[in-house]
């Protein structure tokens, strides 16, 4: 269940009740496909679970580009979540038209009558995803922990890991050693997203490339090739967060 938290969080209470009214309303004004007539129960559910289809592919379509191509190109990355949607929503939406055609006693509209309008429902989803990405951002914050590397370092962090009484600031152009507690760098790391994968470990969300199981050991791969061990108590909130 926890793996789906991040789904369950576009189910926001505003959302729920425009779902509410909206969706009762495009049963009752319309009808699946032409020349089809459904009853009013069998359209709320068959466009009830449109709606469901449409959050499940655009989350499941950004989580495979973000665990999979996150460090290609922008171009690469909506050709992948163009594709992701198409292979993903299209049959999907067919299964969605038998299942309902059927037990509403109706012959099901075949494939060559589906799939057109999942690739403009599809289309939909990718132009609000393109809108989504396109909202202009604030100019990002330097990080506070940056003033107490050298005055010239121009380079990523991708984790930071305490040593006794030090943090050692592993980044693409080296690792350097300050004196710190690790509570306290990665406070000095906001705005930078990251997350506490063991009580020694702190990694940069933009870091991470995969994971790997080693036995019974599960670890984050960076994008550097360093593999962090995840314990146990601070996997929940890498469930939460799809990383794992």
């Amino acid at each position: 269940m926890s793996g789906l938290r991040p789904l369950l969080t576009h189910f926001s209470l505003q959302r729920t009740l425009a779902g509410v009214i909206f969706i009762p309303l495009l049963a009752y004004c319309f009808d699946p496909f032409r020349d089809m007539n459904l009853s009013f129960l069998a359209r709320l559910i068959f466009w009830s679970g449109v709606i469901a289809l449409a959050l499940a592919v655009t989350w499941g379509a950004r989580q495979l580009v973000r665990r999979n191509i996150r460090h290609s190109t922008v171009i690469m990355r909506d050709m992948a979540f163009a594709a992701f949607v198409l292979c993903l929503f299209a049959p999907a939406l067919w299964v969605l038209s038998w299942l309902v055609f059927t037990f509403s006693g109706q012959e099901t509209p075949g494939p060559t009558a589906v799939m057109p309008y999942g690739f403009m429902l599809a289309a939909g989803l990718m132009f609000v995803h393109k809108r989504d990405e396109a909202t202009p951002e604030e100019p990002a914050q330097t990080p506070r922990l940056f003033r107490r590397l050298p005055q010239d370092f121009d380079g990523t962090v991708f984790r930071l890991t305490v040593r006794d009484h030090y943090v050692d600031v592993v980044t693409s152009v080296g690792v350097f050693t300050i004196r710190s507690r690790l509570t306290d760098a990665i406070s000095e790391m906001e705005p930078v997203l990251g997350f506490c994968t063991h009580r020694s470990h702190w990694v940069t969300e933009a870091a991470i490339a995969g994971i790997e199981k080693q036995g019974n050991r599960t670890f984050l791969k960076l994008c550097n090739g360093d593999l962090i061990p995840i314990s146990r108590k601070y996997r929940s909130e890498l469930e939460q967060a799809g990383l794992v």
